[in-house]
């Protein structure tokens, strides 16, 4: 047993160290798409020599983290077939038809036009540049689509039946997978952020340049578009947030209980604005959840349902199998002990469907087979050992739910101003405290980065245990290998990783560098 926890674990965190790599490239591939396509948009129509160096500049920064972004991701989507690989039996057939579209489509997509927006400003009309470069960008967005539709799956299954027979879930309607509530609310809750993150980094390495006093109307031009995909950016952000809470409220409680460090829930339920929870507290015992908290009377409710007086069931509640309607009335929902029992028992009658198909007793078959999927919600239980089993980690949850929060309402307020002063940069010129504004848009860059981090833990550790919500457990999902095996390799990712990622700052770092020593331009106000 000890064997299979190192292994569930060293696993775990080999894709996560693989995930969280890849994320730092590929929100700023998203972003900058963006920034990019909009900058060759103006240079189209104004002709302007100088747009067209702001837009090479950036478009340099963005074809280095793209080739890094690729390598990475690349890895991680072999690691299903190495690390996870009774998972991709048991779902390859649902799981890989999106990541089959990205391939073909998507992927290919934006490599192809990548080639003739780097290569062929020379070659092909200016018309058609522009248009390879806005493809780019929206095949980028597009590949970002279908991997974020199988991550959804994992999250919320759904167009899918299990077949006993073959002993794996098989997909029943394209549709119902690619167009999930989960799926369309972290698409675009992902793909806006990034744009936010786009915005934010271009304001970085402007403020990075004034700090310098060089380049000024470069800055300026940069600015511009970055505050603006920026703000566009936070605002929609935060609007795809409130949906994704309804969403994450609806499919997975237990994930909203462990956001908030919500044991007991209540009907008109406040939302935790700032709090430092109990280390000692555990489910269904008598202390208090937080050392110090401010809350928000109704917060949760509204948040999570837009009702203000709606209940919101907490840990206790969810295990318990406890739950109430508008009026107050009890709600029929099942405990984990009880989904628990039904799972053992649906691994019984899958025993038995084999022993009936073996001697060919087609009535019996068919009978279990519609009972198996009757009840297969409850599968995954089966493997628990006790219902606590099923609680992600509440501190890690809850802690980076709130800094994400936190620091979206800092982008907001920032991004703002920094379209403000981009717009009426004398009001930045003539100010006293221009250099420290220049220092925080620096500061800004990792927050963001740190900040979209934090919306992947939430979404991934709020989870846990499930590799595939209620339906399989990351202790089953993982491949026959051994804990030295997968630290070694662990290890080795965590080098290449590493020295990729100090390959790609070094690269952008004497690309802003390079940019920085032609001070060629002069403040005008």
């Amino acid at each position: 047993m000890q064997e299979l926890t190192n292994v569930v674990d060293w696993s775990r965190a080999q894709f996560a160290l693989t995930a969280i790599y890849h994320w730092l490239f590929v929100p700023l591939t998203l972003g900058l798409g963006i920034i990019i396509a909009v900058m060759e948009t103006i240079y189209y129509k104004t002709k302007s020599e100088k747009w067209l160096a702001t837009t090479k500049f950036w478009m340099t920064i963005f074809g280095v983290n793209f080739a890094i972004g690729v390598a990475t991701g690349i890895i991680l989507e072999f690691e299903f077939g190495t690390n996870w690989s009774n998972y991709s039996w048991f779902v390859g057939d649902i799981f890989g038809a999106p990541l089959a579209v990205e391939g073909i489509l998507a992927f290919f997509m934006e490599s192809t036009f990548i080639a003739v927006m780097f290569f062929g400003w020379k070659k092909v009309s200016p018309k058609f540049h522009l248009a390879s470069t806005w493809l780019t960008a929206i095949g980028a967005s597009l590949s970002a689509l279908w991997i974020l539709v199988a991550n959804a799956w994992m999250q919320y299954p759904t167009g899918c039946e299990f077949n006993p027979a073959t002993m794996r879930n098989e997909m029943t309607s394209f549709a119902a997978v690619a167009l999930s509530p989960m799926a369309m609310s972290k698409f675009f809750h992902t793909v806006l952020s990034a744009w936010t993150l786009g915005g934010a980094f271009v304001c970085g390495v402007c403020g990075w340049m004034l700090l310098k006093k060089r380049n000024y109307d470069h800055c300026q031009r940069s600015l511009k578009v970055g505050a603006w995909v920026g703000v566009i950016g936070i605002v929609l952000t935060i609007i795809t947030g409130d949906t994704s809470a309804i969403t994450v409220a609806k499919y997975q409680p237990m994930k909203l209980a462990a956001m908030e460090g919500l044991y007991k829930g209540d009907h008109g339920q406040s939302i935790v604005a700032f709090g430092i929870l109990n280390p000692s507290k555990q489910p269904f015992d008598d202390k208090d959840a937080y050392l110090f908290d401010i809350s928000i009377p109704y917060g949760l409710s509204f948040l999570a349902t837009h009702n203000y007086k709606a209940f919101v069931p907490g840990i206790e509640d969810i295990i318990n199998g406890v739950s109430y309607d508008n009026e107050g009335n009890p709600v029929n929902t099942v405990s984990y002990a009880e989904r628990m029992e039904r799972g053992r028992a649906l691994q019984e009658m899958m025993a038995q469907y084999s022993a009936a198909m073996n001697s060919g007793n087609a009535v019996l078959t068919d009978s279990l087979k519609a009972a198996i999927n009757s009840d297969f919600k409850n599968f995954g239980y089966g493997y628990l050992d006790k219902p606590e089993e099923a609680i992600p980690n509440v501190p890690l949850t809850f802690y980076t739910f709130h800094f994400m929060v936190t620091v979206g309402g800092y982008l907001l307020v920032f991004l703002l101003l920094a379209l403000l002063f981009a717009y009426k940069p004398q009001i930045l010129n003539k100010a006293k405290w221009s250099k420290w504004w220049h220092i925080l848009a620096i500061i800004t860059i990792p927050l963001t980065y740190l900040c979209s981090a934090s919306g992947w833990i939430v979404a991934e550790v709020g989870r846990q245990p499930w590799t595939i919500q209620d339906l399989m457990p990351n202790k089953v999902a993982i491949s026959d290998l051994s804990a030295g095996y997968v630290q070694t390799t662990f290890w080795i990712f965590a080098v290449v990783f590493t020295a990729l990622l100090i390959a790609d700052i070094g690269i952008i770092c004497k690309q802003i560098s390079k940019k920085s020593q032609t001070n060629l331009e002069t403040v005008d106000d």
